[in-house]
């Protein structure tokens, strides 16, 4: 029975110590990306208009996005009128189309990501 624990032993040891080294490298992991997306977080929309072809964001900083006006699906089938109706909600971050059922965020549109066609 001695012999077991002097051989169990050194393995459950060596267990607890993988286990550890991979939770400290999961919470640098975590930690280095929210330093990188902290950035992206900050980025406030001033003013936003939308073109036949183009949604352009003004930020707050100065920057300027554009992206096609086709990521945006829900806008591309809405009209004018209803293009010309949004909401810049929560101090920038995001602006919202209630007749096209749009938001986008700031975030969104520095990372380049077109919206999701879920639940169309």
């Amino acid at each position: 029975m001695e012999a077991i624990i002097w051989i169990v032993l050194p393995v459950l040891v060596a267990g607890g110590s993988a286990l550890m080294a991979f939770n400290i490298m999961q919470a640098r992991l975590e930690a280095a990306v929210a330093k990188e997306r902290e950035p992206l977080l900050k980025a406030r929309i001033g003013s936003i208009s939308v073109a036949d072809d183009r949604i352009t964001a003004h930020l707050a900083d100065g920057r300027i996005i554009s992206v096609p006006l086709a990521w945006s699906w829900r806008l591309s089938r809405a009209t004018p009128e209803q293009r010309a109706r949004l909401e810049i909600v929560g101090d920038g971050a995001s602006v919202r189309w209630p007749e096209a059922n749009e938001d986008l965020s700031a975030e969104g549109m520095l990372r380049g990501i077109p919206a999701s066609r879920s639940g169309n």
